[in-house]
């Protein structure tokens, strides 16, 4: 009688890209064979294949999507993680395997969760977390997972973690004295990458980037299967263009950065459409030369979290993926619904899995 062990590798990664990535735990209890396949197939396994965290209404969701050769989006797997069901998360962060929680309405302690193994461990504080706290999540040189901590005043800060080390984007900031009216040139503010680096625990010197952004033009960051540093920008609308590009890094270091363009498209020809200046995630897919951005649709009437998939072949290449409808981020009004900029877009994390023992 052929037994679950009996399958062949075939037949049991064409089961593990059906499976949850929440649910490995079961599939790694069914026998020897499977729990090194698992591991295989996961690591090594589907490059077209997209594997990331998101979050829909406070709720940690997994996500999972196919990025076929002819560019087509296969519908994705959008599932909610059980092992999270009776906490509300205002926001995750993403390190080497290892995702960091925040409690909504809780300032009292964190979350740092290992979707792989299962494994939680809360984190509590000497002193209570404010509403202004902004994290990020790393290691030093002797795989030392830390949590850096603190505020800013101004916006929410991105960031992206890579060979350990947290990179935010910055920019200049002024400070206005004075009793009357002053007139300050903004257009020339220096924007910069900033490295905290979690084996000195101190920040880096300003990192050059490969452009000049202007107020409220569109800048995130994103990591390249964890090798490498990408960041895209979309200029702000005017005739005859509307330029997004992505640019990924050729060397990075805690102290310098070097830098070459992957992707330069035209949107207006395409789309037209504005990415949130207050983008949320994107991935790209090097052998495509595609990218994957995640962000709201601009339909005022309902929102949706999207994935819009942008190639520059053939003089540019659009498409589009509903993921879900985002409920609770807007006040219904008496015509159609709030402001858009008063929205804040989705977030997705890329996930590579990660054996760090935290329980």
């Amino acid at each position: 009688m052929t037994t679950m062990s009996d399958l062949d590798e075939i037949m049991v990664a064409e089961i593990l890209c059906r499976t949850p990535m929440t649910c490995l735990k079961t599939v790694r209890s069914v026998c020897k064979k499977w729990n090194a396949l698992s591991k295989k197939w996961f690591f090594f396994g589907k490059a077209k294949q997209f594997l990331g965290f998101m979050m829909m209404d406070s709720r940690v969701c997994s996500l999972r999507f196919d990025l076929r050769k002819d560019l087509v989006v296969e519908p994705p797997s959008i599932k909610q993680v059980s092992i999270l069901d009776q906490i509300e998360v205002s926001k995750i962060f993403h390190s080497d395997g290892l995702l960091l929680c925040i409690i909504k309405n809780d300032t009292t302690r964190l979350l740092v969760w290992n979707p792989y193994l299962e494994q939680t461990r809360w984190i509590q504080p000497r002193h209570n977390f404010h509403i202004l706290d902004c994290y990020a999540i790393g290691h030093d040189k002797n795989r030392k997972h830390k949590i850096l901590r603190f505020v800013d005043d101004f916006l929410p800060v991105e960031n992206v973690v890579f060979g350990g080390n947290t990179y935010f984007f910055a920019k200049e900031r002024y400070i206005f004295e004075g009793k009357g009216p002053e007139e300050i040139d903004i257009t020339e503010t220096e924007d910069f990458l900033l490295c905290f680096d979690f084996t000195a625990e101190r920040f880096g010197p300003r990192l050059p980037l490969p452009f000049h952004s202007y107020y409220a033009e569109t800048v995130t960051l994103s990591c390249v299967k964890e090798d490498q540093l990408s960041v895209l920008c979309q200029r702000q609308p005017s005739e005859p263009s509307e330029i997004l590009e992505i640019w990924v890094s050729t060397n990075i270091q805690p102290n310098a950065v070097s830098w070459s363009i992957f992707l330069k498209v035209d949107m207006r020809p395409l789309t037209g459409f504005q990415f949130n200046d207050m983008a949320g995630s994107f991935f790209i897919d090097q052998e495509n030369k595609v990218a994957v951005v995640f962000d709201l649709d601009p339909s005022q009437i309902c929102r949706y979290q999207t994935a819009y998939i942008i190639g520059q072949e053939y003089g540019g290449y659009f498409n589009s993926v509903n993921i879900g409808e985002v409920p609770n981020l807007w006040i219904p009004g008496s015509v159609g619904y709030a402001d858009t900029t008063s929205c804040i877009p989705p977030v997705c994390s890329s996930y590579v899995p990660s054996l760090v023992q935290i329980g």
